[in-house]
């Protein structure tokens, strides 16, 4: 089974829902620091039905979801109470409304260039063997200097195969270079008992500048 076949099952047997959009102020504490500039093009990769969509929306910015799960598309619109509009984009299905578009489809399909990237749960979603791809296309889609709010988690992978797949600093660094830990959280959801508990961070990071900027 590959791993759009595992998500789609996930969110056909509600493995996925019971396990997301719980409620935080991550983007309200630290997605100005990163100085994003508003009214841009802001990607959100894995998307699922994060309510980080809702956010970025309606505080200036034009969020650009990619989510392989017609359920999760469904969902999230459904929770906004928005009828979306569906229409075809390629090899994707284009579901809009109130501000949001997500794209349903294989991130590793996506193309064009965006001004800004949320990842909260897309990158340890990639089992490890595949982060490098996944980061490699990230950074292609994103325009120079893009600013990246990134949210990991770490606890013992002796304990858990995952997903999600924890992961520690050096390779946040090596897949971004220059990146900065902002923050970090144990969670004290009963979820990580078996593990010995997790911890939740949060990194700021950019895509490389053109040669003779900073």
């Amino acid at each position: 089974m590959n791993d759009l076949d595992f998500w789609l099952g996930a969110w056909a047997d509600g493995r996925v829902g019971s396990r997301v959009n719980r409620p935080d102020n991550i983007l309200d504490t630290y997605w100005s620091s990163l100085k994003p500039e508003t009214g841009k093009r802001v990607l959100v990769p894995l998307c699922g039905r994060s309510r980080d969509l809702a956010w970025l929306a309606s505080n200036g910015f034009v969020p650009i979801g990619v989510e392989i799960s017609p359920i999760a598309c469904r969902s999230f619109f459904a929770e906004l109470g928005v009828e979306p509009v569906r229409t075809s984009c390629g090899p994707f299905v284009k579901w809009q409304g109130s501000g949001v578009t997500i794209l349903q489809g294989d991130f590793f399909d996506l193309d064009g260039a965006y001004d800004a990237a949320v990842d909260r749960g897309a990158l340890v979603a990639i089992p490890p063997a595949h982060r490098m791809a996944y980061t490699n296309h990230l950074h292609a889609r994103l325009a120079p200097g893009a600013p990246i709010l990134l949210v990991t988690i770490e606890f013992d992978p002796t304990r858990d195969a995952g997903p999600p797949y924890p992961l520690f600093p050096d390779e946040v660094r090596r897949l971004f270079p220059g990146s900065a830990e902002l923050a970090r959280t144990p969670y004290r959801r009963r979820r990580w008992e078996h593990v010995g508990g997790a911890t939740g961070v949060v990194w700021g990071a950019r895509t490389a500048a053109p040669a003779g900027e900073s």
